[in-house]
């Protein structure tokens, strides 16, 4: 039995032409019981279309994790060098594993009890003022302005391949006056959300935006890590958008982190190719980029206005950061994003190797929100652009 797609509501601000195949819901499929060949569907869909969505489904989290690891199905525990580590804590990620089931994390917002196992787990949906280094006014935030808070790709970055897929389930969903997204970076851009919305872009917008020197640019570099990505940034501010980190000075020394060592941090392209649809995604976690490796243009190349023609290695952190803002700013404009309304018993899945997504808004005290998350880290690292497409681009 064939599988059916709906398009999900896009913003009245949409650009609909590039974002004409964003985001599907599917229906006419039984989670507890999906046969392969809807599996395929499933699966190309989300290659496809980045984001699907499964309304009004009753999942356990052992079924979640189950239909997660389906479609990388070697793939492990991707929130911890240690699958016995159930709690992670750092200003910048606080996640609560589920017994029995750890690669199923606990997020949302507020104190619950006896959930799913765990005793008592005290939530916090992270908002802006935690984390930027401005922050919207509390009259403005009294009339509903808000912001992204930080926009991320699910993974380590350190020893593990990013996930594939990430699975998130909306348990208990609060409802409230809908808020304004704010960039307040002299655009003007704004975004209606509904509460607590997530925010997502796909990646090969980014790419596709770029001028030819970026383009050239972006099929010849590479972007290393840090390692413990969040311990490293713990004590840094983000820029009003979300898309980078202010340059302080602030980030914790290699030297001061917990033990690490240098072949295990990640060095990938920073382009991403979609293993289905062939298009090529700037996949950089903007946040977490300690240097960038680029290779010279190929033999026979044209040199006029290219950057960086013969290869380069950046360490200065302010010139890798700028390079990567010129690159991902234009890729968060309003007219580029999916506010996910969430909805009780929502089941969200998103291609996490071909999109960016942040947490936006702010919830109250009394505003209870329950998530399952689950992300397992890849069985292998994304392919890079092929040779052909370092002909086509460089």
């Amino acid at each position: 039995m064939s599988i059916k797609l709906t398009p999900l509501p896009l913003s009245p601000k949409a650009d609909r032409v590039k974002m004409a195949e964003f985001g599907r819901e599917i229906h006419g499929v039984d989670l507890k019981n999906v046969t392969p060949a809807q599996f395929a569907q499933i699966r190309e869909a989300l290659y496809k279309h980045e984001v699907i969505l499964f309304r009004d489904v009753q999942i356990s989290p052992a079924e979640q994790a189950a239909f997660t690891k389906a479609f990388d199905t070697t793939s492990g525990y991707g929130h911890a060098f240690d699958p016995s580590v159930s709690e992670i804590s750092t200003r910048l990620l606080q996640m609560h594993g589920i017994p029995g089931v750890p690669e199923v994390q606990l997020i949302g917002h507020g104190t619950i009890f006896n959930h799913e196992g765990v005793a008592r787990a005290d939530l916090n949906h992270p908002t802006h003022k935690e984390f930027h280094k401005t922050v919207v006014s509390p009259e403005d935030e009294a009339k509903g302005y808000t912001r992204y808070y930080r926009w991320h790709i699910d993974a380590a970055f350190y020893d593990l391949s990013p996930p594939r897929v990430t699975s998130l389930y909306g348990a208990i969903v609060p409802k409230g006056i809908p808020q304004i997204v704010r960039y307040d970076d002299g655009s003007g851009d704004e975004l209606p959300v509904t509460l607590g919305a997530t925010a997502f872009v796909n990646t090969n917008n980014t790419f596709e935006l770029l001028p030819a020197e970026y383009k050239s640019l972006a099929v010849r570099m590479k972007v290393k890590y840090a390692p413990h990505l969040y311990a490293w940034v713990n004590n840094t501010h983000a820029v009003s958008t979300g898309i980078a980190i202010e340059n302080e000075g602030l980030e914790v020394p290699l030297g001061d982190l917990p033990p690490w060592t240098e072949e295990k941090r990640k060095v990938l392209s920073v382009l991403w190719k979609n293993e289905v649809t062939g298009k090529l995604h700037f996949q950089v976690h903007p946040s977490i980029a300690h240097e960038l490796l680029v290779d010279p243009l190929p033999a026979g190349a044209n040199r006029t206005g290219a950057l960086y023609p013969d290869g380069a290695h950046i360490t200065d952190l302010r010139t890798v950061r700028d390079i990567l803002f010129k690159i991902q700013r234009p890729g968060i404009a309003s007219n580029l994003v999916y506010a996910h309304d969430w909805q009780k018993n929502d089941l969200v899945l998103f291609h996490n190797r071909g999109l960016m997504h942040s947490v936006t808004g702010a919830l109250k005290d009394d505003d209870l929100r329950v998530f399952h998350q689950c992300n397992l880290h890849g069985s292998d690292d994304p392919a890079p652009p092929s040779a052909e497409d370092i002909k086509k681009y460089a």
